[in-house]
């Protein structure tokens, strides 16, 4: 499915509050939202919109839903440069840095200009330090079955020594 990406006039595209976090009040955050929200239902195609939503869902620490918002921009558009480094800058927030990286590299290999390319690249640096300094969540990667049956049996046999006193 590709999808031509046409530039949105100004008019098409909602006030951006996400320039300074820090100044946009909560109520003003939420207009903005629903106003994205109507934007999206009135063109459930464009990736643009998509990716400001999940931009403004993620200042209101709405992770889930900013998330589905990128995620669905991504699908709509997977050679979309901002859905793509947006979605991999949240991964980095959620500290889920190996899945931030993959997705950092993509947004890197999507850079068509020198602005993109140094947007990509920094983030990726900031993952790798981040990488390097271990502050990351753990991947649960291996079964826990193991020491789950080791702990019952520690628990059993202790009982069992309890029990028999």
């Amino acid at each position: 499915m590709t999808t031509e990406l046409v530039p949105l006039s100004p008019q098409q595209i909602p006030a951006v509050p996400w320039r300074d976090p820090y100044s946009v009040s909560p109520k003003n955050l939420a207009a903005h939202i629903h106003a994205l929200e109507n934007a999206c239902l009135e063109d459930p195609t464009s990736p643009d919109i998509r990716t400001f939503l999940g931009m403004a869902y993620a200042m209101n620490f709405d992770v889930y839903k900013s998330m589905d918002a990128l995620e669905a921009a991504i699908e709509i558009a997977p050679e979309y440069f901002l859905a793509q480094l947006k979605y991999g800058e949240l991964h980095y927030r959620v500290r889920a840095l190996i899945r931030a990286e993959q997705e950092t590299v993509k947004a890197l290999d999507l850079a068509a200009n020198p602005w993109e390319f140094a947007m990509a690249r920094h983030l990726l640096q900031e993952i790798r330090t981040k990488m390097r300094e271990g502050t990351q969540k753990p991947e649960w990667t291996k079964p826990l079955a193991h020491p789950a049956v080791c702990l019952i049996a520690i628990t059993a046999i202790l009982s069992l020594a309890v029990y028999l006193k």
